[in-house]
């Protein structure tokens, strides 16, 4: 049966993150993953973990300035420095609540100076996080959702995963973002598979629940499963009401 991870960066962001990782437990969640945990006491999140028996899959490193528009500083030739900061500081908090996987946001930059600044933050995060066992995660972004980001296609980040030559380094393969930029989502799952590390879901091109819009995720459910992939599958997306009010999905689409 497929499994479902339910992303609180989105899902119950109303609510403090130990709350939200109750209501995904109420809510038939196999696990939960977040954004930016950061002013979220470890202690607290591992106690809400704890009570419910979900695991946290992930989080991401921060942003930078959001007020200033950053999305990322990884792949930011000068801010070298800020984005070590951000790896440890992802590093650290993943370890504290026991979550095996770390996005490092690229940001928004261009060009061959950002591509090697990115490389090189990758190689420095994979080095970090490999005592502690886990992974680090790319993701392209579409540039509707997410204009100027650096990272773009999965051909890029299949090329750039190759080039850091870090066996920690996986793909985040987020079937909205993928459909934006390249759609095919069959076949790209297939070709990709080995390098993916966590897929998520929204529906697109409106980012809503998953069971409206252009992709047929019952096909996809089906195809990920076909392929062998059994971990649980985050729900990313945007719910147009009330969260509780927009899960119909888990119990239509598999």
């Amino acid at each position: 049966m497929t499994k479902f991870s339910a992303n609180l960066g989105f899902l119950w962001n109303d609510r403090s993150l130990p709350d939200a990782i109750r209501a995904a437990k109420a809510a038939g969640f196999d696990a939960v993953e977040c954004h930016f945990p950061y002013d979220t006491l470890a202690a607290d999140i591992n106690q809400a973990l704890g009570e419910t028996g979900l695991k946290m899959l992930g989080l991401n490193t921060v942003c930078g300035n959001a007020a200033a528009g950053d999305n990322g500083l990884a792949a930011l030739p000068d801010r070298i420095d800020e984005a070590s900061r951000a790896i440890d500081q992802a590093v650290d908090y993943a370890a504290d609540i026991a979550a095996p996987n770390i996005h490092v946001m690229a940001g928004k930059a261009s060009g061959a100076d950002a591509h090697a600044t990115f490389v090189s933050n990758l190689r420095y995060a994979a080095e970090k996080a490999a005592p502690n066992q886990q992974t680090i995660l790319i993701e392209p972004l579409n540039k509707y959702a997410a204009p100027g980001y650096f990272l773009n296609t999965t051909d890029q980040a299949r090329d750039i995963i190759a080039e850091s030559g870090a066996k920690n380094i996986k793909l985040m393969f987020d079937c909205f973002h993928v459909q934006m930029t390249e759609g095919d989502l069959s076949n790209k799952l297939q070709q990709l598979l080995p390098l993916i590390g966590h897929i998520q879901f929204a529906s697109a091109p409106d980012r809503g629940e998953p069971d409206c819009g252009e992709i047929n995720y019952r096909h996809v459910f089906k195809r990920i499963k076909e392929l062998g992939y059994t971990a649980p599958l985050g729900a990313e997306y945007r719910p147009k009401g009330d969260t509780d009010a927009s899960l119909g999905w888990m119990k239509t689409l598999v």
